[in-house]
């Protein structure tokens, strides 16, 4: 009892101090949202400095709101931003908080260094978030394109611990998971396919987007619903006051934005479009084997903003994408997302803020095949979300948010038509699934040198009706089968996920960074290849397939040189998981209901060390970036039980990326990427059944495929600037040494010696150039 007592005491002392930190801060609140001066459009990281006291000042935060706490007396405010005028701000405190709004005005002087990130120049160091990579779309525009695109995803696979899943594929990889263990979010919408053209272009129109953020250490508490890793990517407001035109013409691809003022400096509109023409050039040029093919993307997006009050804030925003793929008389396949979002946002006080989402997104894909019979067939994910969220900011040193987050899963596996003498139809039974979170996180500034971020997340998931739930015996074979009605609960599974993260600063430009986390995951895709594909079925937890559950720690030694200049850092990490999902030998996956006794589960461990070297300003910048890491299995029933390599298990992986700002017009860029070959099952031999040659396949993932590399280089020219209109040519060259990588190895037996096999090396892209466009006004 005495214990008990003990223990109670501490724990009410230790929470006394937490919210008692604004009783012992002596002063005044300044609090205020920064904004563009013309477009009002809010500016998120411009710094405010004290010019009394320079080491007093804030950082405004993702809505443009900063928070200050000062004595009583006058104080000049010192607000900067890059591409901005800077600002200085008189305010005078004597008896109560005050409200100053900021606006900024943009610099019409060309800058002679460029500054690739809109952050606190030292956040790489004195953040306490572990593992996060932010991403400036200025920096974004300046590097090399892939037939005239800029694309989010692909920029930041140049960075340490995000790789690449190949060409012609539709996910990418981080520290060791496997591309659905991603989540990609827009305007905090899930996307469950975000590439167009098998992974040769993202879902994201990088004219439409504000800020990209991607979290791939200790996943903050309120995220969830996925193992690896976060990529955030926000929309821009439009213009509150002026009607602009953006866009771009390129060989294969053009676009086209507007945005303007709804009701001047109260509301406003962003609409983008995207389509491809490849092949429509293809038949204009008489190619002959593109008069009956038909393969192209369009995106839409779309974002209404309205500054209810001073308070009060609401954004409407959309996308629409969709591929299409026809070869004349004998496929015709489509797939794509379509979301929308309605989100409040309300500002209490100066100390707490609400915010309400209404979600619903939809991935879909349908396809029909002729080949003597017709096949047609087709299924989506429909998902309906909820999310309600509150911050309570007591000081500048002291943040805390919490709130919850509802999301109704309805999978539709696939419904099937066959035709040929006589129809058959085949539909599978949909997957309900109700996936709810409750998170709770602090942001704690103890001293100069330690800053925490911890927090703690309950995730609960239950597998629903209506549909058949079935039970398995020790071999994976089913012995009984239930069916639930609508609404029943077959399965919830509860999950703990405390996630922490601490920060120590060694000196002013040094410091030290630990963390641990836990994440799990219900929703699980199932597929063949290492590339994937956008046909790859995805299905939930289930009475028999658990959630997915990691546990990671990492640890980073961070320091900037000559005043921020130049950033190293290293960065080393392991994860344990559990419940991780393979497919057994011969598995069958397509027009299966009962894929349960297709699936195996077991442990999995990934580790590795991160290093970068980056240079931040001047004419020439850019980075260095190298991997070293390691992703296994092992699972009962694969590989004699023993671990094996993960598909996505890679040695070695380099990136190298150069910025030259060679004149005002003329922007040079060049990236260059090398990796080990994925983890992939080789045929280990063959065998004759009656008169057949059957390939004999021995160790999962215990081959190599050849290793990867590829230069790209571009080149930009600025043709006309001035205050209302200025265009650009943006030029490139993908794999400009023409390097044949492998994008798929497929084994044969040689006609004239079946004793024999031949391997054949498939390649997709040698020497890629392409030219765009691009206005604004």
């Amino acid at each position: 009892m005495i214990e008990h007592s003990a223990f109670s005491r501490a724990i009410f002392f230790l929470l006394c101090i937490v919210f008692s930190l604004p009783i012992f801060s002596q002063g005044y609140k300044v609090t205020g949202m920064v904004t563009d001066a013309k477009t009002q459009e809010t500016l998120i990281g411009v710094s405010l400095q004290v010019k009394e006291k320079p080491t007093i000042g804030a950082i405004t935060d993702s809505r443009g709101w900063y928070d200050l706490t000062l004595p009583a007396g006058t104080h000049t405010l010192v607000v900067n931003y890059l591409g901005y005028n800077e600002k200085e701000i008189n305010i005078r405190l004597i008896d109560k908080n005050i409200r100053q709004h900021i606006a900024l005005s943009q610099s019409s002087i060309e800058l002679e260094e460029v500054v690739i990130t809109s952050e606190r120049v030292d956040a790489n160091v004195s953040d306490p978030q572990v593992g996060v990579t932010k991403m400036e779309i200025a920096q974004l525009n300046k590097l090399p394109v892939l037939m005239g695109e800029r694309d989010v995803i692909k920029s930041l696979e140049l960075m340490p611990g995000v790789r690449t899943a190949g060409e012609g594929s539709t996910g990418f990889f981080v520290r060791g998971g496997t591309s659905d263990q991603n989540m990609v979010m827009l305007d905090n919408v899930s996307v469950y396919n975000a590439s167009h053209l098998m992974g040769f272009f993202s879902t994201f129109n990088s004219d439409v987007i504000r800020d990209v953020a991607l979290y791939k250490g200790p996943i903050p508490a309120q995220y969830g619903e996925r193992l690896s890793a976060i990529l955030d990517v926000q929309q821009r407001n439009g213009d509150m006051q002026d009607y602009k035109l953006s866009g771009g013409i390129g060989l294969i691809s053009s676009k086209l934005n507007v945005e303007g003022p709804i009701q001047k400096g109260k509301s406003s509109f962003l609409l983008g479009a995207r389509r491809t023409y490849a092949d429509a050039i293809a038949r204009m040029s008489g190619v002959e084997k593109a008069a009956d093919a038909y393969l192209y993307f369009y995106d839409l997006n779309m974002k209404l903003y309205f500054a209810l009050t001073e308070k009060d804030q609401l954004s409407v925003s959309g996308y629409l994408g969709r591929d299409k793929m026809i070869m004349k008389d004998f496929a015709d396949m489509g797939w794509g997302n379509a979301f929308a979002n309605i989100k409040w946002t309300h500002t209490m006080n100066s100390k707490w803020l609400l915010s309400t989402s209404l979600q619903y997104n939809r991935y879909s894909y349908d396809y029909g095949i002729e080949m003597g019979m017709d096949l047609k067939g087709d299924a989506k994910i429909s998902d309906y979300g909820l999310k309600q969220e509150y911050q309570y900011k007591p000081n500048a040193n002291n943040m805390w948010r919490f709130g919850l987050q509802s999301i109704y899963h309805d999978i539709a596996p696939g419904d099937y038509e066959l035709t040929s003498d006589y129809k058959d139809e085949l539909n599978l039974l949909h997957r309900y699934s109700w996936e709810n979170g409750l998170y709770v996180s602090n942001q704690l500034k103890l001293s100069d040198r330690l800053e925490v971020l911890y927090g703690l997340r309950l995730s609960a998931f239950s597998a629903m009706g209506k549909g058949e739930y079935y039970t398995l015996d020790e071999d994976k074979q089913v012995v009984d089968s239930t069916w639930y009605g609508a609404g029943k609960f077959v399965k919830t599974y509860f999950n703990l996920e405390p996630r922490l993260s601490a920060v120590y600063k060694l000196t002013n430009e040094s410091s030290l960074k630990a963390s641990y986390a836990r994440t799990t995951q219900n929703m699980h895709l199932l597929t063949y290849t290492n590339q994937g594909t956008p046909f790859d079925r995805w299905t939930s937890s289930s009475n028999n397939i658990k959630p997915q559950i990691s546990d990671q720690f990492t640890l980073g030694y961070y320091r900037n040189f000559a005043n921020n200049r130049y950033e190293f850092s290293v960065e080393a990490y392991y994860k344990n998981m559990r419940n991780q999902i393979d497919y057994k030998d011969h598995a069958e996956f397509e027009a299966y209901d009962v894929i349960d006794t297709e699936i195996l589960t077991g442990k999995g461990r990934a580790y590795g060390v991160e290093f970068m070297l980056r240079k931040r300003v001047g004419r020439l910048n850019g980075w260095i970036g190298y991997t070293l890491a390691k992703s296994e299995k092992k699972i009962n029933g694969i590989n004699e039980n023993r671990w094996y390599n993960a598909y996505q298990d890679r040695t070695h992986d380099i990136s190298v990326v150069g910025i030259y700002e060679l004149s005002r017009k003329w922007t040079l860029s060049a990236s260059w990427v090398y990796y080990t070959g994925n983890a992939i099952t080789y045929p280990s031999g063959k065998y004759q059944i009656e008169g057949q040659n059957v390939m004999y396949y021995a160790e999962r993932n215990g081959y190599r495929a050849p290793d990867y590399h590829r230069l790209d280089i571009g080149a930009t020219l600025q043709l006309k600037k001035t205050a209302r209109y200025e265009s650009e040519l943006a030029f490139s060259l993908y794999n400009a040494y023409g390097q044949r990588n492998a994008y798929m190895i497929r084994f044969k037996t040689n006609e004239d010696d079946p004793t024999k096999t031949s391997a054949y090396r498939y390649t997709l892209f040698t020497y890629v150039p392409s030219i765009s466009w691009n206005f604004k006004f």
